[in-house]
C-alpha cells in the first residue's frame, strides 16, 4: 500500500518481488542487512522482514558493519559480506563504489588485507575477494594509492602475484589491483623497483587462446606502470621495447577476426608509454618500429571497429618520428623593422638580446610529453570537470572589479586632440545646410519608417548596379529638393539618391565594363602571363590604336605591350587598364579565354552579359583608385606588386557555402603519408621553389612545377618545398620582429594543370584548434573566373585537416615551454583552368589600402547636406602610415542655436577594428558598418541624427600592410598594450585611448564602445563584456555575487542583436572578467574610462551552428549584414534607453530586464604564444586523430576514433553548393 505523502510512503514485498528488486533495495537496506546478519542465511532472512520497514528510515541507522568486518574473527561471515560487496558494487556501478568509499570502505578493506596476509598461508578465497573488492571502489577513491602505501598493501599484492603465477584465479583481481596502485606515480617507482616490469613481463606474451583475460589486465598493468619514465626507463634497458613489437605482430598476424582487439590495444598502450621518453623513442626507432607499425596500421581494413588499433599506432609513430626544426635559416621574421626604442622587457626585449644562431634549437626533451599527448586524446570526466570547475584567471578582487575612471593624461596633455572634435565646437555658419528656417527643436523619432536593413539573403531592388542597398556612391551631389520646398522628406531624399545614383554609377564602373569586355576574349596561353601588376617605374610607351578605357592621368609611366589581332567584338585593341603605375596584365586581347560557350564568347550578347554582371560589383571598389591609394602605401619589404583580388576586388557569390563535412578517415591517410617521409625518403623530392629569405634562388621553369608568390600587401608566404609531384609544404612567415604567430596566409599561386589533385600542407602553425578541422575551408580567387565576370573569392579545398606535426618548437619560440610542436593544415585543390593565377588565403582579405579606398569612395559620394562624414588622420604609424579616424553623424537641421546644441549633444558612439591583422573578418563588418552609415536608408539616417559616430577602423595598420596575423611591427599584440601603451611604440592604441579619455575629460563619455575582432576556433557572432556580477558567480562566491548590485544595461545590445542578427549568437556571449584580460581595450574602456557598455565584437571564421545561417560558411555578405545589423541595434539601443522620446512598445522595454544565463564557461589563460583574447574555445576538436564517436568505453580509453561523417568524399565543386533563388 503507498500513501500519497511523501515521508509516508511505504513500500510491501513478497519473496519473489524481492528478490527481483534486489539490486534496487541493497545499497539502501545495506546497514541493517549487514548490521543484522552473522551468515548468509541470516542475511536472507533479513531480506525477507523488509516488509513491514520503511526504506527511508534505515538510511538512518548506524553503519556499524564496517566495524563488524573490521575485528570479526568469524572466516565464513567476512567471505560472506565481501560477497555481498561484490555483488552491489558489480551490480550498482560507481555510484555504488563512490558510496563505500564515502564510508571509509577502501581504508578499512586495506586494513582486511593486512590482517589477512599475517596468515600463513594466506586464505585464497579471501585474498581473491579482498582484491575484487579493491579493484572496483579504488579509481573512486582519489586516495587510494597514499591509504595503500601507507597500510604496506603493494608488496603484499606483488608478492601474491609472484607466488602464485600459475593460479590465475587469484593473480587476475591482484593485477587490477596494481592497475589502481600503479596511478600513482609513487606507487608505480616503488613497485618498479621491487620487479614488477619484469613480473608483467613474464605473464604476457605471444598469441594464445588460453587466458587472454589475464593476458588483457596484465598489459593494461604494464602500460599504467610504463607511465612512470623509471619504470620506461628499465623497460628500455632490458629490451622490452622489441619485446613488445614482436608480441605486437604475432597477435596482429593471428588475430584474423580481430577477437583479440584489448589485447592488441593494450601492446600499442604499453608502447605509447614507454615512447613519452626519448631513449623509449629511440629504443622504438632502431627496433624499426615505424616500419611495423606503419605496415600493420596498412594492413588495417578502413572500418571504424579497428580505429583504436589504427590511430593509437598513428600516435605513437607520429610522436616517434625525429623532431626537425624549420628548414628556415631563423624562425625569425624574413624581414626586419627597427625600432625607435628597444622594450625593456617582454618578448621583443627577449628576442633582441638574443644571440645570433639560438633561437631556433630543437628541444626533444620529455618535459610536457606527457601532458601533451594526454591532452591530446583524453578528455576529463564531464562530471567531475564540472564540479570541480575553477578558473584561477577570472578575477576576484572586487576593488579591481569595480569601474574607476583614471585620467591618465592631464587636461593640457589632452588638449592635443580638440582638433579631431570639431563637430563639438563647429556653428555651421558657412554650410549650405537643408534648412534655413528656425524650426522649434522637435525629435522626429516617431515618425520614422519602420527599421529595415538588407539581409545576406536578399537582393538589391530596382537599381542593378548597386550591390549594397542604400550606398550613396555619387562622386559629386546636387542640390536636393525644389526651392520652395527646402528640406524634403527622408524618402523623397532616397528617391532622388536613386536616380543620382543610377547615372552616376554607370559612369563610375564604364571603365569597368570595357576592361571586362576586352578580356573576355583573353588567350589561355596568355593568361599564365597575369601574375602580378608591378608598381615599378619603366619608361612609358605609346601603344597603337589605343583609344578606349582611359579615365584618368596618374603622370606615371606606362608600359603597353601591344597586339595587332583584331577582336571581333572590340572596335580598339589594347591591354592598358589605367594610365599611370605599370600594369603587366599580359595581352588582353587575341584568341579567346575559357568559358562555358564558346559561341556566346564571341558575340555582342557576351559583352553584355560581362557588363550585367559587372554592373552587380562592388560600388565602392575602383581599381584605379586603388593602384593611386597602394603607391603611398609604406611596408618593410617595400612591395612593388598588387595582388589581382585587391585590384580586381570581390564581390560575394550568388551560391551559399555549406560548412564542410570531412569525409571519414582523411586525417588517418594525411598523417599516413607523412610517416611514409621518414620510411621511404627516396621518394621526396625537397625541392625549394619559393624562398624569402634567399633573393637569388632560382625559379623553375618545369612545366609541371607550381610557381607561389607573395610580395604584395599583406601577403604572407616565407617558404616552399615540394615534397612530391603534387604536393608542397608551405611555411609561413613570422610577425616582423616576433619569432612566432604563425596563422594568416595570403599568397599567389600559378603554372597549375586542370584535373590534378595539389596538396598544400601549411606546417608551421602555432595554434592547438582549428575551425579547419570543424568544416571551415581557405578560400580561393581565380583571375581567369575574375575576367570571366565572377570577380570573387570562394571556399574550395578537400581533405581539410589540422594535426600536430613532427616539427618542433624551441622553448624560445613557444614562450619558454619545451616539448612544443607545431601544426599543420593540409587540403587539397583541383584547379578549374589552365595556367590560371590563383590566391589562397586564411579569410577574405582586406588590405589597408582597400581600406583607404573605401572612405575615399564614401566621402566623394556622401550627401554633405545630409551627412557629417568627416576623415581625419589620428597619428602616423611606426612606419609612416596614416591611421585614419572617421566621424560619421547627421547634419544639424539648421544653424540655429537650437539645431546646433541638439547636434553636440548627441551622445557618441567608439568604434574600432582590425587590431590583429589576421581577422579581416572585422574590417568587412567594419565596412558594412560604415556603408550603412553613410547610406541614405531612413533608419540610417535617424540613426545619424541619435549618435556621432568616431571610428577608427583599422588600429593595426602596419600589421595589415606586412601581413603580420597578431602583432603590430612591435612585435607586440596592441590589444595588449590599453594600460599602459607607449607612444612611441604603440602610436594608435596610445592616441585612440586619447581620444576616449579626452571624451571622458570633458563628460561626454561614449553610450557604447565596441572593438570588432574574429574568432578562429568558435562558431556564429557574438560579444564580450564586462561585469562585476557575473565575473563573481563564477568564482562559485554565490555570498559576494548576492552583494553586488550592478545596472544590467550592459546586457541589452547584445540580446538586441540576437533579436535582429541572423548570425549573432546569445549564448555565447560572455561578461566575465578575466586577469589575463586587463590590459585588453573591452577592460580597459569599462574599468579606466567608465564606460559600462564595453564589448568586443567577435565574428566566426567559419560559419554558423544556428538561426537563419545554421550549416553554412560565413562569407563577406553576412559580415557586412553583421556590421549594419549593429546599427540598428544601436538605433532601437537608443529607443529603449530614452522611451519617452519615442513611441515603442512597452514589451520591448523589457530587454534591458530580460537576462539569459551565460552558458560560456571562462577557462584557464592561454600560453604565451597562443595567448587568446577571449576565453578558450570550448568545443572539443581533437586533433591528433579523429574521435567524436560514443563507442564502447574500454575500446575508447585513451584512444582515437575517426568523427563520425558521411562516407562520401564532399568536394568543392559546383555541384556541392546550393545556389540563392
Amino acid at each position: 500500500m503507498r500513501t500519497n505523502h511523501p515521508r509516508n510512503k511505504t513500500y510491501k514485498y513478497d519473496v519473489y518481488s524481492c528478490q527481483k528488486h534486489f539490486f534496487f533495495l541493497i545499497p539502501r537496506a545495506l546497514p541493517i542487512i549487514l548490521g543484522l546478519s552473522d551468515s548468509w542465511l541470516s542475511w536472507r532472512r533479513s531480506i525477507l522482514n523488509l516488509q513491514n520497514q520503511n526504506l527511508p528510515d534505515m538510511l538512518h541507522q548506524k553503519f556499524f558493519i564496517w566495524l563488524k568486518v573490521k575485528n570479526t574473527k568469524d572466516l565464513p561471515t567476512t567471505l560472506n559480506i565481501l560477497s555481498i560487496l561484490v555483488e552491489l558494487v558489480s551490480a550498482g556501478g560507481g555510484r555504488r563504489a563512490s558510496f563505500l568509499v564515502a564510508k571509509g570502505g577502501s581504508q578499512i578493506l586495506l586494513q582486511l588485507l593486512m590482517n589477512a596476509s599475517k596468515e600463513s598461508p594466506p586464505n585464497e578465497e579471501l585474498m581473491v575477494q579482498i582484491h575484487s573488492i579493491l579493484a572496483k571502489i579504488g579509481p573512486k577513491d582519489k586516495k587510494f594509492g597514499v591509504k595503500a602505501r601507507i597500510n604496506g598493501a603493494l608488496n603484499i599484492t606483488l608478492n601474491l602475484v609472484k607466488q602464485n603465477l600459475q593460479n590465475h584465479r587469484l593473480v587476475l583481481p591482484c593485477l587490477q589491483v596494481l592497475r589502481v596502485y600503479s596511478a600513482n606515480s609513487v606507487n608505480s617507482v616503488s613497485l618498479g623497483k621491487n620487479g614488477v616490469v619484469e613480473l608483467m613481463f613474464k605473464i604476457i606474451g605471444p598469441f594464445s587462446k588460453k587466458n587472454s583475460g589475464l593476458m588483457k589486465v596484465a598489459l593494461d598493468t604494464l602500460a599504467a606502470l610504463l607511465k612512470s619514465k623509471t619504470n620506461a626507463r628499465r623497460a628500455v634497458d632490458r629490451g622490452y621495447v622489441q619485446v613488445l613489437l614482436t608480441i605486437y605482430v604475432d597477435w596482429h598476424r593471428h588475430d584474423n577476426r580481430h577477437r583479440n582487439m584489448l589485447i592488441r590495444k593494450g601492446i600499442l598502450q604499453s608502447l605509447k608509454s614507454v615512447t613519452n621518453i626519448k631513449l623509449g623513442r629511440k629504443a622504438f626507432i632502431d627496433a624499426n618500429g615505424m616500419k611495423i607499425l606503419y605496415n600493420t596500421s596498412q594492413e588495417c581494413l578502413a572500418v571504424r571497429t579497428l580505429d583504436p588499433l589504427v590511430n593509437t599506432s598513428s600516435l605513437i609513430m607520429r610522436k616517434c618520428f625525429p623532431k626537425n626544426r624549420l628548414p628556415l635559416p631563423t624562425i625569425k621574421s624574413s624581414f626586419h623593422f627597427q625600432l625607435p626604442v628597444i622594450p625593456v622587457s617582454g618578448p621583443v626585449a627577449q628576442l633582441y638580446s638574443l644571440p645570433p644562431g639560438v633561437d631556433d634549437v630543437v628541444d626533444e626533451s620529455d618535459d610536457n610529453d606527457d601532458t601533451d599527448l594526454e591532452a591530446e586524446n583524453e578528455t576529463e570526466n564531464e562530471e567531475d570537470l564540472d564540479q570541480n570547475f575553477k578558473n584561477d584567471d577570472i578575477e576576484t578582487d572586487i576593488n579591481k572589479l569595480k569601474p574607476q575612471q583614471e585620467p591618465g593624461r592631464t587636461i593640457e596633455e589632452l588638449k592635443m586632440y580638440e582638433h579631431l572634435f570639431p563637430e563639438l565646437v563647429d556653428d555651421f555658419q558657412d554650410c549650405d545646410l537643408i534648412s534655413k528656417e528656425p524650426k522649434p527643436l522637435v525629435f522626429e523619432g516617431k515618425v520614422r519608417g519602420p527599421i529595415v536593413v538588407p539581409t545576406a539573403g536578399e537582393e538589391a531592388a530596382g537599381n542593378s548596379g548597386n550591390l549594397r542597398k542604400g550606398v550613396v556612391v555619387k562622386a559629386n551631389v546636387s542640390p536636393i529638393g525644389d526651392e520652395g520646398d527646402k528640406k524634403p522628406t527622408f524618402v523623397d531624399l532616397a528617391k532622388e539618391d536613386t536616380k543620382d545614383n543610377d547615372r552616376t554609377l554607370q559612369q563610375q564602373l564604364g571603365d569597368q565594363n570595357r576592361t571586362i569586355s576586352s578580356v573576355h576574349g583573353l588567350n589561355n596561353d596568355i593568361v599564365k602571363a597575369l601574375d602580378r601588376i608591378t608598381l615599378q617605374n619603366i619608361p612609358s610607351q605609346t601603344a597603337p590604336g589605343f583609344t578606349a578605357g582611359m579615365k584618368k592621368d596618374y603622370s606615371l609611366p606606362l608600359t603597353v605591350v601591344t597586339c595587332s589581332k583584331v577582336c571581333p567584338h572590340m572596335t580598339t585593341c589594347g591591354n592598358v587598364l589605367f594610365e599611370g603605375r605599370t600594369v603587366q596584365l599580359g595581352k588582353l586581347c587575341c584568341t579567346g579565354v575559357e568559358t562555358e560557350d564558346d559561341e556566346d564568347s564571341e558575340s555582342s550578347s557576351s559583352v553584355e552579359q560581362a557588363s550585367v554582371e559587372t554592373c552587380d560589383g562592388p560600388t565602392l571598389h575602383d581599381s584605379d583608385l586603388y593602384i593611386e591609394i597602394v603607391k603611398n602605401t609604406k611596408s618593410v619589404p617595400e612591395y612593388s606588386e598588387v595582388a589581382y583580388p585587391d585590384y580586381f576586388g570581390h564581390i560575394p557569390p550568388p551560391f551559399k557555402e555549406p560548412i564542410l563535412e570531412r569525409p571519414y578517415g582523411v586525417q588517418r591517410t594525411k598523417i599516413a603519408q607523412d610517416i611514409e617521409r621518414l620510411i621511404h625518403q627516396s621518394d621526396i623530392i625537397d625541392r625549394v621553389v619559393y624562398d624569402l629569405d634567399n633573393p637569388n634562388y632560382i625559379i623553375l621553369e618545369e612545366g609541371d612545377i607550381l610557381k607561389f608568390n607573395s610580395k604584395f600587401e599583406s601577403g604572407n608566404l616565407r617558404k616552399v618545398i615540394q615534397i612530391r609531384k603534387n604536393e608542397y609544404d608551405l611555411i609561413l612567415n613570422s610577425d616582423i620582429n616576433s619569432n612566432h604567430y604563425h596563422q594568416w596566409f595570403y599568397f599567389e599561386v600559378s603554372g597549375m594543370r586542370p584535373g590534378v589533385a595539389y596538396r598544400f600542407n601549411i606546417i608551421n602553425c602555432e595554434k592547438s584548434n582549428s575551425q579547419f578541422n570543424y568544416g571551415m575551408q581557405p578560400l580561393m580567387y581565380s583571375v581567369q573566373e575574375a575576367l570571366s565576370a565572377r570577380p570573387w573569392w570562394a571556399r574550395v579545398g578537400t581533405d581539410i585537416c589540422y594535426y600536430k606535426n613532427h616539427f618542433s618548437r624551441s622553448s624560445v619560440a613557444a614562450g619558454g615551454q619545451k616539448g612544443k610542436s607545431y601544426y599543420t593544415i593540409t587540403f587539397t585543390v583541383n584547379f578549374p583552368h589552365k595556367d590560371d593565377v590563383c590566391y589562397f588565403a586564411y579569410h577574405y582579405p582586406y588590405t589597408y589600402s582597400t581600406l583607404q579606398m573605401h572612405l575615399q569612395k564614401l566621402e566623394s559620394a556622401h550627401n554633405p547636406q545630409q551627412i557629417y562624414f568627416r576623415k581625419d588622420v589620428l597619428c602616423e604609424t611606426l612606419s609612416g602610415n596614416s591611421c585614419p579616424l572617421v566621424t560619421i553623424t547627421a547634419m544639424p537641421e539648421s544653424n540655429y542655436y537650437e539645431h546646433i546644441c541638439q547636434f553636440r549633444n548627441r551622445p557618441y558612439i567608439f568604434l574600432s577594428a582590425r587590431v590583429h591583422p589576421g581577422e579581416t573578418n572585422a574590417s568587412w563588418v567594419m565596412k558594412g558598418t560604415l556603408e550603412y552609415l553613410m547610406s541614405n536608408n531612413p533608419t540610417a539616417q535617424s540613426l545619424r541624427e541619435c549618435y556621432i559616430f568616431k571610428i577608427v577602423p583599422m588600429l593595426n595598420p602596419d600589421g595589415v600592410i606586412n601581413g603580420n596575423h597578431r602583432c603590430s611591427l612591435s612585435g607586440e599584440d596592441l590589444n595588449r598594450q590599453w594600460q599602459s601603451p607607449n607612444p612611441d611604440l604603440h602610436p594608435t592604441i596610445y592616441h585612440a585611448k586619447g581620444l576616449l579619455q579626452y571624451l571622458a575629460a570633458v563628460k561626454r563619455l561614449p553610450l557604447v564602445y565596441c572593438d570588432y575582432h574574429g574568432h578562429s576556433r568558435k562558431k556564429n557572432v557574438f560579444m564580450y563584456g564586462c561585469s562585476i556580477k557575473e565575473t563573481v558567480w563564477h568564482t562559485n562566491n554565490n555570498a559576494t555575487s548576492c552583494d553586488v548590485v550592478e545596472d544590467v544595461g550592459y546586457r541589452t545590445l547584445p540580446k538586441i542583436l540576437s533579436h535582429i542578427a541572423p548570425a549573432f549568437c546569445m549564448s555565447s556571449c560572455s561578461f566575465v572578467v578575466e586577469k589575463s584580460k586587463e590590459s585588453t581595450a573591452r577592460v580597459v574602456v569599462w574599468r579606466e574610462i567608465g564606460v559600462q557598455r564595453s564589448y568586443t565584437m567577435e565574428s566566426t571564421l567559419c560559419g554558423c551552428d544556428q538561426g537563419k545561417y545554421k550549416g553554412l560558411q560565413i562569407g563577406t555578405r553576412e559580415l557586412e549584414e553583421m556590421g549594419a545589423k549593429f546599427c540598428v541595434g544601436l538605433l532601437r539601443l537608443k529607443r529603449l534607453t530614452s522611451p519617452l522620446e519615442y513611441n515603442i512598445p512597452s514589451s520591448l522595454l523589457d530587454f534591458e530586464n530580460d537576462l539569459i544565463e551565460s552558458s560560456c564557461k571562462v577557462t584557464s589563460p592561454t600560453t604565451y604564444v597562443l595567448d587568446e583574447d577571449e576565453p578558450r574555445f570550448l568545443e572539443e576538436v581533437d586533433y591528433s586523430a579523429e574521435s567524436n564517436d560514443e563507442l564502447d568505453i574500454e575500446l575508447a580509453e585513451n584512444a582515437d576514433y575517426e568523427p563520425s561523417t558521411q562516407e562520401e568524399v564532399l568536394s568543392d565543386s559546383e555541384s556541392s553548393r546550393t545556389y540563392l533563388p
